[in-house]
Parts: C-alpha cells; structure tokens; sequence
C-alpha cells in the first residue's frame, strides 16, 4: 500500500463524524464572534507579593482600584466570586523609600476574552519602611469612683512591656500602649483583672497576645 492511499485511508474514515464535528466547530466559532463586545467598569483588589520580611508597608492602604473592561456580554457578567479580577502587585524588590507600581495587563489577571482598557488610579505609590521591634511600658487605666487618687504604687501589671512592632518611624513614637479600664467601682479591698492592652497608631502591633493582668491594692472604706 502506497503512502498516499494509506493518508487518504485515514481522512475518509469516519468521515461523517469528523465532517460534523467540523461544523460544530464552525457554528461554535460564529456564536461567539459574532456575541456584542460591550465595556464595563469593575472594582478590583489590589494584592502584593513577596514583600520582604525586614519592611513594612508605611502608607495608607489602597485596598481597591476600578477597571475599565471589555469583552463579550457573558464573560463580563461572569466577573463576580471566584472570578472577580484582582490586581496583583510583585514587591520582591522593593525596598525602604517610596516606590510607584503601574496597574497594567501583566499586574491583572483576567478570564480569556476580557480586554483591560486602564485602571483609575492608573498608579499606586507605596512607601516602605524597615521593620522594628521594641517593648514599651503598658500603661493601665481605671475606671469607677475609686479611680481618682489612686496610688500608682498600689498598681501592679504583668507583663509591665509589651512587645510592638511596625515601620520603624512609627513604632519610634510609641511611648506606652495603653489597657481597657480596670473596674474598680466594687467594694473588694483588691481587685484583679485581664484585660487588653491597646495601641494607638494603625500601623503598630503587637509580637504577640495583648492581654496583661492588672492587680490593684484599694485602701478599705
């Protein structure tokens, strides 16, 4: 059998079905050429990657951006749950200092057939900061008319320091975290409490648990 009875053995056979898998082939390609293009406008989340373990973000966030969208009807409908877009942004080399990331084609992932016309805001800037830690004094508060005139020295805190961290220039300024009031309204001679110590600045936290005791000696009425 010659090469080319054997090639023309294998277009003829099933024919009929190649011949009509071809045509819904052919009919499928129609539908969705000729499906209406339209544009949208889609909110997206901005997320990064591999930022380096010795910085911090120092910034405001900016947790969503909008993008400008087109492609078929379907497909733009189908931009909710798992396949809402999302900008994600490479950190990798980032580094102390301000640093600007364009929202682009490659930073979103899109389902086929969606075309990203821009974002607003087209850029996000970022300012980085190298991390620091340190303990700071936990600083109690009362509350209750036995509160006033307290004597500091009938106060006792455990842990007295909390460790925080965060961007360097903010965890400078932290001079003290600060507890939930200590109820002292009851008529005990001694009262003992667990409670959270709290930080004021959005951009510290604590290493670890923020709970302290707070035990405090009442002189008797």
């Amino acid at each position: 059998m010659t090469p080319l009875v054997r090639v023309f053995r294998v277009l003829v056979h099933n024919l009929a079905w190649k011949l009509l898998a071809l045509a819904l082939a052919v009919v499928i390609w129609i539908l969705v050429s000729s499906e209406p293009e339209y544009s949208t406008f889609a909110t997206a989340r901005v997320v990064y990657s591999d930022l380096p373990d010795d910085l911090d973000i120092s910034s405001d966030p900016v947790p969503l951006v909008t993008l400008e969208l087109r492609g078929p009807s379907n497909e733009l409908r189908n931009l909710e749950g798992p396949q809402r877009p999302a900008a994600v942004l490479d950190m990798s080399d980032a580094v102390p200092g301000e640093r600007t990331y364009t929202i682009e084609d490659g930073a979103v992932h899109l389902p086929r057939g969606i075309e990203l016309l821009r974002s607003i805001p087209s850029e996000i800037r970022f300012r980085f900061e190298k991390r620091s830690t340190r303990l700071v004094p936990v600083k109690a508060r009362f509350s209750g008319a036995r509160a006033a005139g307290l004597d500091p020295g009938s106060v006792t805190i455990q842990p007295a320091s909390l460790e925080i961290t965060g961007p360097e220039s903010h965890v400078s300024r932290v001079q003290n975290v600060v507890t939930d009031a200590v109820d002292l309204s009851t008529g005990a001679s001694a009262v003992t409490q667990r409670v959270n110590a709290f930080v004021d600045d959005p951009f510290v936290r604590f290493v670890s648990s923020p709970q302290v005791t707070v035990s405090v000696a009442l002189p008797k009425h």
